[in-house]
């Protein structure tokens, strides 16, 4: 046994869906993060996967809980084959209705599979740093959403058809969306750990020159204030993509009405 599963109560490995949740990264030394540590927690095994690697994605995921789609450095938009087939590899979980979760590039991937649309702003503005986040009437009936979201991106998506837009960001204005029940889209980063965000604001400091980026500092200052909301509600949102499970605060609401 390894030693994430010894740390897993044997009680919720026994009722946990067995199979492992397919993670893809798209850097050599990219992580899974809090998401990773969290699924884990769950009782969860990962299958990791870097396609831009060579490592090939599965044909089907009947052998799979679900998978989550990670960010990295390169555009939906590039044309490099593995872009292209993993943008065109989203058919398989969409069509065997299995949860798929992208993050930042992994939304984008989505979008441009469903027909939508990845852009800069035409002012070239960014999302670097903490932000806030608007959930819609949607989003609040789900679950209820962190205040301040942490970002890295300089390009964001259009809402596909047909989707459910679930929370909105000033910059860029689609933030979280939802499409035909299983496949969820996040521009924003709630997955990263303090060693993380460190080696983030290290190696991504020549970004925060460019505009609406915000330094350094501020992105640290920022996760003293605002991550440990942020934790909680990827807690929870992870327990309602995978498990389908229904939010406590969407339950309130529902009692309440």
């Amino acid at each position: 046994m390894s030693r994430l599963h010894k740390m897993i109560p044997t009680e919720q490995i026994k009722n946990r869906d067995r199979r492992p949740i397919l993670i893809v990264l798209h850097q050599e030394r990219s992580s899974p993060g809090r998401v990773g540590q969290l699924l884990v927690e769950k009782g969860y095994r990962l299958d990791i996967r870097r396609p831009v690697l060579g490592e090939p994605l599965p044909t089907t995921l009947k052998d799979h809980a679900g998978v989550v789609v990670f960010g990295g450095p390169m555009s939906a938009n590039d044309p490099d084959d593995f872009v292209k087939k993993e943008i065109d590899w989203i058919d398989i979980p969409l069509r065997e209705k299995r949860p798929y979760l992208g993050i930042c590039l992994g939304a984008q991937m989505l979008v441009r599979h469903l027909g939508g649309k990845v852009q800069s702003n035409a002012d070239g503005s960014t999302e670097i740093g903490w932000y806030p986040l608007h959930p819609t009437e949607k989003g609040r009936l789900l679950m209820h959403w962190p205040k301040m979201v942490y970002h890295f991106h300089r390009e964001g998506f259009e809402l596909p058809r047909g989707a459910d837009l679930l929370a909105e960001g000033d910059a860029y204005p689609n933030q979280a969306f939802r499409y035909d029940g299983n496949a969820w889209g996040l521009q924003f980063h709630a997955e990263l750990t303090r060693v993380m965000m460190h080696r983030w604001v290290v190696h991504g400091a020549h970004r925060f020159i460019l505009p609406n980026a915000q330094q350094g500092r501020e992105h640290l200052e920022g996760r003293m204030l605002f991550d440990a909301p942020l934790k909680g509600w990827l807690t929870e949102f992870l327990d309602i993509v995978f498990e389908g499970k229904t939010a406590k605060a969407a339950s309130s609401i529902a009692l309440r009405a």
